[in-house]
């Protein structure tokens, strides 16, 4: 392909899909100039952006360029030594953001997060589609036309250097990103002070050093300004209900609720969310558990929820599974979700129930976490069935570690003479502190001399439990 050919590809790229007709041999249609300014002549002129906007533009393709490359396969280290090599690749997905909303532009809007993303994904998808294995080549050299056969080459070194090294490129050269937006926040100001923005975040109670790890982090973050983005949301949350003191908390955990935008994403997406069962009345602690609930797409939102349903939750459990554990939200359907039900469908459990009652447990590893706790168990003694039975009495239980938690106290429990089938009927056991409330329970019924099921030394409160062991105590005297 003919370097000329190659960047009328990708201009012609930048248009809607559905005015696009990419034949995998043959390129073929009108050209069309992509523009974005009031010139004249329908070009676009750089200059009627500011310079801190096209700074905060930058950062914002780099970072969608960035997940984009991960979901291709490369490792962080890979990924960011492309995005290094790509300067005139970003300034190339710029100037595609421009032509598409160039009418944003002409009235001096900023867009949000959620609006480049959208703009730049579908455009990376369909040079990903175009251009496969050699797609690296081509964001790397652009605008030069990519070599086939130099492409093969390449990436099989490229291959060959990912699996046999683990050394991330210098520092320096990973993080001159992050170096530059660490500067706008730290340097002062003409008057001495520190940058509006910075000055405002302080005040709602960050501080200066995580603000700093918040940019190296996500360094558009940077470049947002305060009336414009900033300002307006943190209003917004504290309407919410959410405390002043939640939203230093609430930043650090996702700075890119700054990016999106109230009236055009944010608020329509609490009310889709309403629609799919979330508490409106719960949203000040939905979105200090879980804000990133709000940047995710609706097909995201409504594949986690059509599952729910498919899984057998009525609509009671859904809404308050999805406000007491809105993360639930960011598994993947396909990828955790339906095997970790299908993994414990195998054991026996309701499956609908454990949703319910521990939605947190489908985040874990089936290998890592799952697996040996089942194993453990079957190794004490137990059954699959006993497994089920005590998953679905207690959903958190999977939740422990095996290592800290579970052997600990199973190692104490075998010392307290009961039968192993108490904790079948009681395995809420391995929930309570070993230190602080096993061990000085049990040593209390020991020292009495009496003899208590596990709940009753375990569940019941100090007044009930101290009433209990004197009627058992008058008993034992009496007979």
């Amino acid at each position: 392909m003919e370097a000329s050919t190659f960047i009328h590809f990708l201009e012609l790229s930048s248009l809607p899909r559905s005015t696009i007709s990419i034949p995998r041999t043959q390129i073929s249609f009108p050209r069309r100039h992509l523009s974005c300014s009031a010139k004249s002549d329908g070009s676009f002129n750089l200059r009627v952006v500011p310079s801190n906007l096209l700074a905060a533009e930058k950062e914002e393709a780099k970072a969608v360029l960035t997940l984009f490359l991960k979901k291709q396969g490369l490792s962080n280290a890979a990924a960011s030594r492309t995005i290094n090599k790509s300067d005139l690749f970003i300034d190339h997905l710029i100037s595609r953001l421009h032509s598409v909303h160039k009418s944003r532009y002409l009235v001096g809007r900023e867009l949000t997060t959620l609006e480049i993303r959208e703009a730049l994904s579908p455009y990376l998808d369909v040079l990903a589609e175009e251009y496969g294995d050699i797609l690296i080549n081509v964001v790397e050299n652009f605008p030069s036309a990519p070599d086939k056969e130099r492409c093969d080459e390449s990436l099989q070194k490229s291959t060959v250097k990912e699996s046999s090294e683990n050394i991330s490129p210098p520092t320096a050269l990973l993080d001159s990103k992050k170096l530059r937006a660490l500067a706008r926040v730290s340097n002062l100001g003409p008057s001495g002070k520190l940058p509006p923005h910075i000055v405002y975040l302080v005040e709602l109670g960050m501080e200066l050093e995580t603000i700093k790890e918040v940019i190296r982090k996500f360094p558009a973050f940077a470049y947002y300004s305060l009336e414009g983005k900033i300002k307006p949301v943190v209003e917004f949350l504290i309407e919410l209900g959410v405390p002043k003191s939640d939203i230093p908390i609430i930043l650090t955990k996702r700075p890119q609720l700054c990016g999106i935008s109230l009236s055009e994403n944010l608020i329509p997406t609490m009310t889709f969310l309403e629609n799919l069962g979330v508490d409106k009345r719960q949203w000040a602690k939905v979105i200090y558990r879980f804000p990133a609930l709000l940047t995710y797409s609706r097909p995201k939102l409504t594949a986690t929820v059509d599952f729910l349903y498919e899984m057998g939750l009525s609509a009671e459990s859904v809404s308050k599974t999805l406000t007491r554990c809105p993360n639930i939200i960011s598994y993947s359907v396909e990828d955790k979700l339906r095997p970790t039900a299908e993994y414990f469908g195998s054991l026996g459990v309701d499956v609908a129930l454990l949703l319910a009652r521990a939605p947190q447990t489908f985040g874990l590893s089936i290998e890592a976490n799952l697996k040996p706790l089942t194993e453990f168990f079957l190794e004490m003694g137990y059954t699959i069935e006993d497994i089920g039975t005590m998953l679905s009495r207690y959903g958190a239980l999977y939740t422990f570690s095996l290592k800290e938690n579970v052997i600990p106290k199973w190692e104490f429990f075998l010392t307290t003479g009961y039968p192993k089938y108490e904790l079948v009927k009681f395995p809420q056991y391995f929930g309570y502190s070993l230190e602080e409330r096993i061990k000085p329970r049990y040593a209390i019924v020991k020292d009495r001399g009496v003899k208590l099921l596990l709940n009753q030394v375990l569940s019941l409160s100090d007044i009930e439990f101290h009433k209990v062991l004197k009627r058992k105590s008058e008993k034992l005297l009496s007979d």
